[in-house]
């Protein structure tokens, strides 16, 4: 657990060099920390670098926590288009997840008003 906690702390404060030392040392992208999350949950949003090195090492990008939130409902949510695309483009995220209270992300960015972000998921979208 406390490789899980340090992993989880690092990409939290978008440590990519910590985060890098551990994965690399064999920490688990996926392990749960002592608060049942996993790094790539509680990752500095605006971090694309840091998603993408989680991702890279295994990291499941759709993985919701006890309130059946994924990481890109946050990015989505929030505005972190850089994040959504490595989320998407790199880690093969589910853009058609939907969170505790039926909203996929574009439904979040619109409430919102991230319009970089509803753009960029509906153009994904539209290619499917």
């Amino acid at each position: 657990m406390a490789n899980n906690d340090e992993l989880a702390n690092a990409a939290a404060q978008g440590d990519i060099g910590t985060v890098n030392q551990l994965l690399n040392n064999g920490a688990d992208p996926n392990g749960i920390n002592s608060f049942g999350r996993t790094p790539i949950q509680v990752m500095k949003l605006g971090c694309p670098a840091v998603c993408r090195l989680l991702l890279e090492h295994g990291a499941d990008p759709n993985r919701q926590d006890n309130q059946q939130i994924a990481l890109i409902h946050d990015v989505a949510r929030e505005g972190f288009l850089d994040t959504l695309q490595v989320l998407v483009e790199v880690g093969m995220a589910d853009t058609n997840l939907r969170d505790r209270n039926n909203f996929l992300p574009i439904d979040l960015a619109m409430q919102n008003n991230h319009r970089d972000v509803v753009e960029y998921l509906g153009n994904l979208n539209q290619a499917e």
